[in-house]
């Protein structure tokens, strides 16, 4: 099993200021859904305010293939689109849902977060998900303590998730996070409580549950980021960047 780096007090501190900014754009952007706004408008004022704190998006040019490159600075997935939904002309409709990914880069160290935000009134069922997939984010993040195992936190999001009548995504999973925007371990949102690697104390984790309304299986569309429900219902999208600690785990992304 690779090594799990755990952080100093010193690069939690630049990691505390990183994932600062990631919160405070989720709440700028959360702010601004509504519907006839194009997702590249979004887009836009997410990067402006990111460079303006000194920070550089994370996203915006990541990949491995290097013909593909991701092309902006947030991740913005409608509807049944999972995660890595790009930002184009398209604008939000009533009713929709709009998960939004965020990753900020600063002073050599990342932060992660995610949140999914109704556009003006939807569904009671698109409602209920965005309830249960925040709620099981929580639960995940509640077993995230020294001393605990790795798929604590999975087995609680999948059993929250699934006590709802929704399904967890198998084929994506949060991870550690640092020096490196993806670094070990995988963390799935689902799996057997008491196994895993043990947890300790400042190792950094970006947890994030992506719930879907129907079947877990998702399809990856051409463009090879754009991940969607293969049933075409609704996914939805949560993630904090989380500290391990003794009692309660520090969330660095929590937002005012």
């Amino acid at each position: 099993m690779a090594r799990v780096p755990v952080k100093s007090r010193r690069e939690l501190e630049l990691m505390r200021e990183s994932c600062r900014i990631v919160a405070e754009v989720l709440t700028l952007i959360g702010a601004q859904v509504r519907p006839g706004l194009a997702t590249r408008e979004l887009d836009g004022m997410a990067e402006e305010y990111i460079r303006s704190q000194g920070g550089e998006p994370a996203f915006k040019g990541y990949g491995a293939d290097r013909q593909n490159l991701f092309p902006a600075t947030l991740c913005i997935s409608i509807d049944d689109v999972v995660v890595h939904g790009i930002p184009d002309g398209r604008q939000l409709e009533e009713g929709q849902v709009v998960s939004v990914d965020v990753g900020v880069k600063k002073k050599g160290y990342f932060g992660d977060a995610a949140r999914t935000f109704p556009v003006g009134r939807t569904s009671e069922e698109k409602a209920r998900l965005l309830r249960v997939t925040e709620a099981s984010l929580a639960a995940g993040i509640a077993q995230a303590v020294a001393g605990n195992h790795l798929y604590d936190i999975s087995a609680a999001v999948q059993h929250y998730v699934e006590a709802a009548g929704f399904s967890v995504v198998r084929d994506l999973v949060g991870h550690g996070i640092g020096r490196q925007l993806h670094e070990e371990p995988a963390v799935p949102n689902y799996g057997v409580a008491g196994t895993g690697m043990v947890l300790k104390e400042d190792m950094v984790l970006a947890i994030e549950p992506m719930v879907n309304a129907g079947t877990y299986v998702v399809r990856l569309e051409e463009d090879g980021w754009t991940v969607r429900t293969s049933d075409g219902r609704p996914s939805a999208h949560f993630e904090h960047t989380v500290v391990v600690k003794q009692g309660a785990a520090d969330i660095l992304t929590r937002h005012g």
